[in-house]
């Protein structure tokens, strides 16, 4: 009881000092994929940029489908094997430490080997996803240059990354938070020296090579993640007594590992979650796939260049706190005795922590609505080139930021469902998924064949999309708390009834008024005292 307590303590600075590096990461990275996106955005039509997005959904699918059920598996998995029992009290301190050594190795080789699995998965996936798309194609997405080259380089890019996923699981179970930022900012850092340089040199001399300087940056953020990964991690773990290849394991009662290799707990907890894997990337990426289908290139670029800088936010703040938090939880909601003390003590913890992530979203959600869609048409004036200024681009960034506000609730909400759900829980949550995943499809049918409303019809579908997942899941966690004699009300996060109407003024001026990039300075001002008076009353 003494080693449980003392273990469960540095939750909370773990959970702040993970989140600094991961917030870190993703920062880094998109400032860098930001710039770069700028400086090639100048030298592409919205047609090349419609294919790079092809691409990007290619990759994402990959990766996802291969690795993503596993890795979450794998975070249920504890690093000691070996707790401190009443014996072990009575040995000697050398002996209690090379118990505690061993289970630590034990618990590493597990999550090494489980990782093995992804590349299992997403080797052959990679080239019958490749020869799918390049069947399914369009004319005009063929005559793209240098297009089956680039098809080419990304799926050896998946191959590569996959290759890493030993060295990440080891990382993400001893939290070495600051090694995995190094490691993936220079790899991003090596992405936007790539994608750049190429697409500026083709510039200079006149080449047009269509969308290879994409498939190039692809490859050079896989290599440079392989090298970064054994740089930092081979040596650091040369004698913790495993091994980062595919090692037998041994076993006292010989069933609990799959051909000596594969925990049967772990893979039969990855099976349930690859269904639900499955259901999410098609309503994550559902967007892209549907425009993809139904809509041109130039759509799909203009589509695409909206959902990037829109999300930019979104991806460099919300992902590494949804991450952090759920790597946090998962090793403190799963305990099977719900009437335990220490696990209610555990689930209080949990529960303060998700109150104040939705506190601190709803204060942003206040500025982002009342300041956003009125600013984002001035600010995108100084971004992009002539070639992507338009009104559709104006009005589908303005409408992108009502969209953010319900990713991050769905988001974080999502993050406490995916920790604390057992396999029975898993299986609904993924049968449910589905059904949102249709309401999803036939809402964008709608929007966009239907009302003709384009790529703004499909935002808003999106919207409804995850208003209703961030619902099923605060259900499911008002569900959940209460088998610990707890309960989540919305009153705990929500700000102050005089805050919605302050937000309600400024959010309505901003529609009315939109000012010219020079003119209006009063509008400016008054917006940004009303999104900081909301802030204060929040």
């Amino acid at each position: 009881m003494v080693e449980n307590k003392n273990s469960n303590q540095p939750a909370q600075p773990s959970l702040a000092h993970g989140t600094s590096y991961l917030i870190l990461i993703q920062v880094v990275s998109r400032v860098l994929t930001f710039a770069s996106n700028q400086l090639v955005l100048r030298h592409l039509s919205p047609a090349v940029f419609g294919v790079a997005t092809q691409l990007e959904l290619y990759y994402i699918t990959v990766l996802f489908f291969s690795r993503e059920c596993v890795r979450a598996a794998i975070q249920r998995e504890p690093l000691s094997r070996s707790p401190v029992t009443a014996s072990s009290l009575k040995d000697d301190h050398q002996g209690r430490e090379r118990e505690r050594t061993q289970g630590d190795s034990i618990s590493s080789q597990t999550v090494v080997n489980m990782s093995y699995l992804a590349m299992i998965i997403g080797v052959p996936l990679s080239g019958l996803l490749a020869i799918f798309y390049r069947s399914w194609a369009k004319d005009e997405t063929i005559s793209i240059p240098f297009f089956y080259t680039s098809l080419q380089l990304v799926g050896l890019s998946c191959v590569i990354e996959l290759g890493t996923e030993p060295f990440f699981a080891v990382v993400q179970q001893r939290m070495l938070y600051k090694e995995r930022a190094t490691v993936e900012m220079l790899a991003a850092f090596a992405r936007s020296i790539m994608t750049c340089g190429v697409s500026i040199l083709a510039a200079l001399k006149g080449w047009d090579i269509g969308i290879l300087p994409f498939g190039l940056g692809y490859l050079a953020f896989a290599c440079a993640l392989f090298l970064g990964y054994v740089w930092q991690i081979l040596a650091r773990f040369e004698s913790k007594h495993f091994s980062f290849w595919l090692t037998p394991i041994q076993s006292k009662s010989g069933l609990e590992y799959i051909l000596d290799r594969f925990s049967r707990r772990l893979v039969w907890l990855g099976s349930n979650l690859y269904l639900q894997s499955v259901v999410k990337h098609f309503l994550t990426q559902g967007d892209s796939m549907i425009l993809a289908a139904f809509s041109t290139l130039e759509d799909q670029g203009i589509y695409s260049l909206a959902s990037n800088y829109g999300g930019l936010v979104a991806r460099m703040v919300f992902q590494p706190i949804e991450e952090s938090c759920r790597n946090a939880w998962t090793g403190h909601l799963n305990s099977s005795d719900k009437n335990n003390h220490e696990h209610k003590t555990c689930v209080e913890a949990a529960k303060s922590q998700l109150i104040d992530v939705l506190r601190a979203y709803s204060i942003f959600a206040i500025l982002v609505l009342s300041i956003g869609p009125s600013t984002v048409p001035i600010l995108l004036q100084f971004m992009i080139g002539s070639r992507w200024m338009s009104p559709k681009v104006q009005e589908l960034l303005s409408t992108y930021c009502c969209y953010i506000p319900f990713l991050a609730f769905n988001g974080i909400t999502e993050a406490f469902v995916s920790a604390s759900a057992g396999p029975s829980d898993m299986r609904r949550h993924a049968v449910w998924l589905s059904v949102f995943s249709a309401c999803f499809c036939l809402a964008s049918f709608l929007l966009l064949n239907v009302a003709k409303s384009g790529a703004v019809g499909l935002v808003w579908a999106n919207v409804l999309n995850m208003s209703i997942r961030t619902i099923w899941s605060f259900l499911y966690i008002r569900k959940y708390l209460r088998q610990s004699s707890s309960d989540l009300k919305i009153s705990e996060f929500s700000p102050k009834l005089q805050t919605f109407g302050v937000l309600v003024l400024a959010a309505s001026r901003g529609l009315v008024e939109r000012p010219s990039l020079y003119g209006n300075l009063y509008h400016y001002v008054f917006t940004l005292g009303f999104a900081a008076l909301c802030g204060l009353m929040a």
